[in-house]
This record gives C-alpha cells, structure tokens and sequence, in this order.
C-alpha cells in the first residue's frame, strides 16, 4: 500500500473514533442538563457501549499498526504529534480490559446521575457507594499505567502532563503561605464590603439576557455554541462548531451566573479557536485541563473582576438590574464583586480564597488514592480541612463534599488543575500586559485584541505542543506562582486599604 494511501486511511481511522468521541459528548450534555430520571439506566448502558468502543479503536492492533508504520515516515508535523498522541493513548489504554473500561464507563454515568440526587437531597450515603467503586477503578487504572514515586502522579499525567506529586507538594504550600498572610491582612482591615446592597431579587431572565452580552463582548460566537442551565456549571466541546456552554442563576446573587458564565466562556473562545486543521484528530483539544482553566480563570478572574471592566459595563449591567442598584455607585459595586469571606462553595470563591478550596480536594484525594483514608471519613474530613484552611465548617455535605461533580465523574487527578491553571494565568496575564495596553483595552471594551492575541499564542496549537511547552513559549520561564501572589496582594491591598 502506498504511504499516502496509509495516510489516508489513518485519518479516517481516526475521524471514526471522533465521531463516537462526540456522540458521548453529547450524552454526556444530554444528561447534565435535560435527561429525565428515569432515562438514566439505559443511557447509562449507551455511553458505556460508545467508551468501550473508542477505547477498542484507541488500544486496537489497526492502532498499533498505524504507528508502527507512519510514525517514521513523516516529516509532516501535525500528523507526527498526531500520531505521538495516538501512541501515549495506545500505550497507557491498552494496559486496562475493555471490560473494566466499560464497566468504569457505566458506573460514572450512572453516579453523576446518583450525586445529582445525592447533593439534592443532602445525602452523602447514597453516594457513597458509587464513589467507593470510582475510588478503586483509578487506583487500578493508576496501577496498570504505572508510576515511579506515587500512585497519584498517574493521575495527573491523565489531567497535566509534566505535573507531579513532588511538583505540587513544592509550590502548593508557599502559595498557601502566602494566600493566608494576604487573608489575614483583609479580614483584619477596616474596610467591609456590604454584600447585601447586591444580594437582591434579580431575574434570571434578565441575568441571561445580560451574561449572554458579556459572552458577545468576549467573542464567543452564538453560532457556533449555545448556554445552558444546570446544576453544575461546565462547557463541553462536541465540534469546534459545536461548543456549548452551562450555567447556573442564583436570582438572590447575580455573581454565580455572571462570572461562571464567563469563566465557562474562557473554556468556549479555547475551543471555538482551535486551528481547524486539527479537527477530527486528538489534537483538536486543550493542551491540558491546567492550560484550559487558566483560560477560563483568565477571563473570569483577570478581565471581569477587574476595574477597567466595570468601568466599561457598568451602565450595560444597570440596564438589566433591579432598580436597586442605581443607589450603588461603581466604587461599592466593585468592592463588593470582589469581596473577600471564606465560603463553603469552590465555585462561589472568591480570587484570593479560591486556590484554597482547591488544595483541600487534592490533599483528600490525593490519600483516598494512597489509601491513606477512606471514602466513609471524607464527609468529616472534608470539615476539619475547611476549618483548618478557611475557619469555616460547611453545615451541610451538600454544601460540603458533596458539592463539586468531578468525583462523580471519576476524574482523580483533576482538581489541582484549577490551581495550575490559576497561576498559567497570572504568568500569561502578565505577559500580555508587556505586549498589550490591556487595561485600555479593557476599559474600551475592546477585547479583540486579547482575545485574538490568547488565540495566536495558545488556543490555535490545540494539543499540538505540551502545557509546559506552550506556558515557556508564551512567557519565557517555566511555572512561576510569584506572578498570582503579586497580582492577589496588589489587587487586595487596593480594595482593603491595608
């Protein structure tokens, strides 16, 4: 057979595992958003039909032969890291049955459905069964791939390639350091934002209407995706035409939608930008989930928390407001946006509580996988680190362990991501700023610019380059948490005068 032939074949190959790649995806939308209760079982069964057969494709002798054969006979670029792709998937798939791949794949399904019932009712026990069994499929997962130090670091590969236990047992806790001097500096400040002058009846159609110009004003392209209501906010790729967004309205506390939305909307512009060129392969994703928050943090936390921001949207924001807030000027609405107070909820932090919320996850799962702990303690757990970290204690486990849906999903090995993410973005807004008038820009409502500057230096290379790749060549240096503690400490030290 000719090499181009061989080629061609291999994409084909390789659109068909897409093909049932977005299938699941859109299960996967269907069922955290409009699937009736009793249509889960039997979907269930559905998505794990569709994993154990791209898991078939990725792990099959086809497979192997692909990469055996193209790998050294092509000089062209994108299909060579295609095809190195293909391979860490064929190598680290190909060690787990296709049994317990399904079996993994069915009990996921069915146990977002369960924690949706779960947190809904404030019962950790009807849970906790679902989670033992998604527990002990990662430690097995984990064992068949293989690691060299910690169990745990084959489960960050999945989520951040290059990121290890080590790693993150380093930065994690001079970060934390330095988060709890700066909190300790605002709690004890003169300064108290009043929550309530916000904190009042605000429709949620009128919240859509406005978070819908917000993501207009990012960029992100209505034609090419849509936004969604659900318990727990997320944004799910099935195409780069195909980009879909969800959200959450609290009609008491407008902050919820309006910054998960654009936060997920961070998530949006990465894939809604990715060259097309990588459609229909594995490269046509983020370079990792650390690279993706630190994308959606960066819109969420650099661009709509900011100053400059408001200035521009303020008027926009009052159009669709109760009439209330024409008595609160620009200066308390920021203020208030930005509001420092422990909270029991991650994704109701605030900036500088935020990565907090995070390490408590990892240090929990991080022993659950070391068998350090067990399922039946995190409930307990999960408090007496709330308490130690933010001197808080959720009263609830809905409003505790419960809260977060990643467990639920089998994702171990996720949640540190969204601290890498939030110091990826701290680097790369700094960055910017040497290239860009970004504040300017900001306050203009200008933010093509950033928007097509994010695209030109990351969104573009899909998977093409590594997440530590893309941060050294888009800032020069490898992960530097300094950037994130600087711009935390200068923000707060304006806003609490201390």
């Amino acid at each position: 057979m000719k090499l181009s032939d061989q080629k061609q074949q291999f994409k084909n190959y390789l659109k068909e595992i897409d093909y049932y790649r977005e299938a699941l995806s859109l299960i996967h939308w269907d069922m955290r958003t409009k699937i009736p209760t009793k249509g889960v079982e039997q979907r269930s069964e559905v998505a794990g039909f569709l994993g154990e057969k791209i898991h078939q494709l990725q792990t099959s002798k086809q497979m192997e032969a692909y990469i055996k054969e193209l790998k050294p006979n092509t000089d062209d670029s994108i299909l060579l890291r295609t095809i190195e792709v293909c391979e860490e998937e064929y190598e680290r798939n190909k060690k787990i049955p296709h049994k317990l791949y399904k079996d993994f794949m069915i009990t996921q399904t069915k146990s977002e459905a369960i924690w949706q019932q779960a947190k809904e009712n404030d019962d950790f026990h009807l849970f906790r069964p679902y989670l033992k069994k998604l527990v002990d499929f990662n430690r097995e997962f984990a064992s068949y791939w293989g690691y060299e130090n910690n169990i745990y670091d084959a489960l960050l590969h999945k989520f951040e390639p290059g990121i290890t236990v080590n790693e993150l047992d380093h930065v994690f806790p001079k970060l934390r350091s330095s988060l709890r001097s700066t909190l300790e500096k605002v709690q004890t400040s003169a300064v108290k934002p009043d929550p309530s002058i916000i904190q009042v009846h605000f429709p949620k159609q009128q919240q859509v209407a406005f978070t819908e110009q917000l993501l207009k004003q990012m960029g992100y392209d209505f034609t090419s995706g849509r936004l969604d209501e659900t318990v727990h906010p997320f944004a799910i790729p099935l195409n780069q035409n195909d980009v879909r967004l969800t959200t959450r309205y609290n009609e008491n506390d407008f902050r919820m939608a309006v910054f998960g939305t654009i936060h997920e909307g961070g998530h949006g512009l990465y894939e809604q930008n990715i060259d097309p060129r990588l459609a229909r392969t594995p490269l046509a994703t983020g370079a990792s989930m650390g690279i993706h928050e630190s994308q959606s943090l960066f819109w969420e936390n650099f661009i709509a928390r900011s100053y400059p921001f408001w200035e521009k949207n303020y008027d926009l924001f009052l159009q669709y407001a109760p009439h209330s807030f024409q008595n609160v000027d620009l200066e308390q609405f920021y203020q208030t946006i930005n509001e420092v107070k422990p909270s029991f909820i991650r994704i109701e932090a605030d900036e500088l509580t935020y990565p907090l919320h995070i390490m408590i996850r990892y240090e929990l799962e991080k022993a659950l996988i070391n068998e350090e702990i067990i399922v039946d303690d995190l409930p307990h757990l999960w408090n007496e680190k709330m308490n130690n970290y933010l001197g808080i204690t959720p009263p609830t486990d809905r409003e505790g362990v419960l809260q977060d849906i990643h467990w639920a999903g089998g994702d171990f090995g996720y949640f540190p991501s969204y601290a890498l993410g939030y110091m990826y973005a701290a680097q790369i807004y700094h960055t910017l700023s040497k290239d860009l008038p970004v504040e300017s820009l900001i306050r203009t409502g200008d933010l093509t610019p950033i928007k097509s500057w994010l695209a030109k230096s990351i969104h573009q290379y899909g998977k093409l380059k590594e997440p530590l790749e893309i941060l050294t060549d888009v800032t020069n240096e490898t992960l530097n948490p300094d950037y994130l503690v600087q711009h935390l400490e200068k923000k707060f030290k304006a806003i609490y005068q201390f």
